[in-house]
Formats: C-alpha cells, sequence, structure tokens
C-alpha cells in the first residue's frame, strides 16, 4: 500500500481536465470539483450525456465527442458510469483516472455513494492508467475547512493509501 498522494500530484500536474458527473439540476460535488479545477487554472470539459451545457461551456455526452483529448478525467457519477468511462479512456490513450469517494480510498467503507468500481480500477491498471481510486480533489486543490478536515481525518485512519 502507498499513500495517494503521489498519485494526486501526478493527476493535478496535468492540464486538461474531463470532469464526468456535472448537474444542471443542483449543485452537486462534482459541480464543485469542476469549479474547483477550473479556478485552478486548469482546462476543463464537462461530461454529461444528459445536458447540452454546464456553467456556460459546452458538456459533452461522452470522453469521445470532447474536440481535444483530455490528460485526466475525475469521475463522480455511479460505478456503472465509471466502467464506461474507464473504458472509453483506454481507448483513447488518457491516462490519469479520479474516482470519487467522500470516504477516502478504503473499498466499501462508501459503497453506496461511491464512483469507485472495482473492475474499472483493474481495468486502470490493466491499461497502464494511473488511478486514483476514491477521496476527492476538493481534498487537495485549496481545501475548505471541511474537507480539509477530511484528508486529515481519513490520512489519520489510514484510508488514505492504495494498492500498486
Amino acid at each position: 500500500m502507498s499513500k495517494v498522494e503521489p498519485l494526486v500530484k501526478d493527476f493535478l500536474a496535468q492540464k486538461k481536465i474531463a470532469v464526468v458527473g456535472v448537474s444542471d439540476k443542483r449543485e452537486t460535488g462534482c459541480n464543485s470539483n469542476y469549479k474547483k479545477f477550473k479556478a485552478a487554472g486548469y482546462r476543463v470539459f464537462a461530461v454529461n450525456p444528459h445536458i447540452t451545457t454546464y456553467d456556460g461551456t459546452p458538456c459533452y455526452p461522452d470522453l469521445k465527442s470532447i474536440p481535444e483529448k483530455p490528460d485526466a478525467v475525475f469521475i463522480l457519477a455511479s460505478p456503472q458510469v465509471t466502467d464506461e468511462i474507464v473504458r472509453q479512456c483506454a481507448d483513447l490513450g488518457i491516462r490519469h483516472v479520479w474516482m470519487h469517494c467522500m470516504m477516502g480510498t478504503k473499498p466499501g467503507l462508501a459503497a453506496g455513494t461511491t464512483s469507485v468500481s472495482p473492475d474499472a480500477v483493474a481495468l486502470c491498471r490493466a491499461n497502464g492508467i494511473s488511478v486514483i481510486p476514491g477521496s476527492c480533489p476538493n481534498q487537495f486543490l485549496k481545501p475548505d475547512f471541511g474537507h480539509g478536515m477530511m484528508r486529515g481525518l481519513w490520512g489519520l485512519l489510514g484510508f488514505m493509501s492504495v494498492e500498486g
């Protein structure tokens, strides 16, 4: 097991990030991450097959529809969506994936509220894709008090490590 920080540093070194799961119906964690990436200077692409615009920019139905290949993909959606998105990453040669889970990186802790799919994690590893199976970018990109506390607590409890 290794700490998640080196994977996060590598992910955040990418410049173009697709954010899968934005919503125009309500404010969500995915929307928050999209805005945080954008505010930090990343080129950000919104992905949701049910809307055509998000935050005043085009929203794409899938990764293949984005006009330029993203360097990395952040997913906050159901594990079934994660499976499909990771297949698209493998097809497109995208080498960095982050699957959201508010409970750090311990499998099963937030089974009903995670984007992590064990099958998608395995597919990432089989295709040479660097994968962060859990946690949240908001815990690392100038975190607010709550996200900072979560990162610290999950670290203390050992929930911020991943298999090699």
